[in-house]
């Protein structure tokens, strides 16, 4: 891969500014739209919107804590060490980055199902699932439990494939980044989301993953491209309820006191659907 050794280096010398300068950027500039441009409206002041940046806060602490490296640095790992699938088998940088790439986001699809399929794993999961609104903040809105398990998944993914480590930033940024973006209260011109959604996810696809009704909450699992719903069979293009009212959420968990941060982070330890 060293003819874009110098152009990978740079990058991966600045990936905490380049991750969190892009990722300061987009949510601010989705936070001023969700206000010029919404479709419910949920992306006003309120203080589910703090509750849910207080549980991203505590999510990025707990990464930093429990793990000494976060992903590219286990993808630089695995390459120093010669282990995984294109650490062993030569192949050609244009090919190992859009492959490593393409099969991280089908292990994010294909984990997303499970986590809504085994008890356990959704009573981790639900806790993004129960906000009452749908707005940027709610990306960032996941238990840390949940964004542990899901780190570790993540390791053994890219030390199996030996994905390099300038794929494994690009395809961090485009997830958290994209996370924000599906989230996010904004209008699309209709003309736009309709080309967008052919090959990624958009706000408009993934609000229906939201929907109170368990049918379409079971539906567009998909985190960036749009491509695994439709080749599985969990893509649903329109919700059974108009955008602007239907139902967000749980039809458990919709008191008040339920949504605190303590209240969120105790959830997963509740009985519950």
């Amino acid at each position: 891969m060293t003819e874009i050794a110098p152009i990978a280096e740079r990058l991966l010398a600045s990936e905490p500014l380049l991750r969190g300068g892009a990722f300061l950027a987009l949510l601010a500039l989705l936070l001023v739209l969700q206000r010029i441009r919404p479709v419910r409206g949920d992306g006003r002041p309120a203080m589910r919107q703090m509750v849910n940046l207080a549980i991203g806060a505590i999510d990025t602490l707990v990464l930093r804590l429990v793990f000494p490296v976060l992903a590219v640095g286990v993808a630089g790992l695995a390459a120093a060490s010669g282990i995984g699938l294109f650490n062993v088998v030569p192949v050609p940088w244009w090919l190992a980055l859009p492959i490593s790439m393409l099969l991280l986001d089908l292990v994010i699809y294909l984990q997303h199902r499970l986590l809504h399929r085994i008890d356990w794993l959704w009573a981790l999961h639900r806790v993004h699932h129960s906000d009452l609104g749908f707005d940027v903040t709610l990306a960032v809105r996941f238990h840390p439990l949940e964004i542990v398990l899901s780190m570790a998944i993540k390791f053994a993914v890219i030390a199996a494939l030996g994905a390099p480590p300038i794929a494994v930033l690009l395809f961090e940024l485009m997830l958290s980044l994209g996370a924000l973006f599906t989230h996010a209260d904004v209008r699309l011109p209709p003309r736009v989301e309709r080309v967008l959604r052919r090959v990624i996810v958009t706000p408009d696809m993934h609000r229906i993953h939201h929907s109170v009704r368990r049918r379409e909450t079971d539906s567009n699992f998909g985190f960036n491209l749009s491509l695994w719903d439709r080749l599985f069979g969990t893509y649903v293009g329109a919700p059974n309820d108009a955008p602007e009212t239907m139902p967000i959420g749980l039809e458990r968990f919709r008191s008040p006191g339920e949504q605190g941060l303590v209240a969120l982070l105790a959830n997963p330890f509740r009985r519950g659907d």
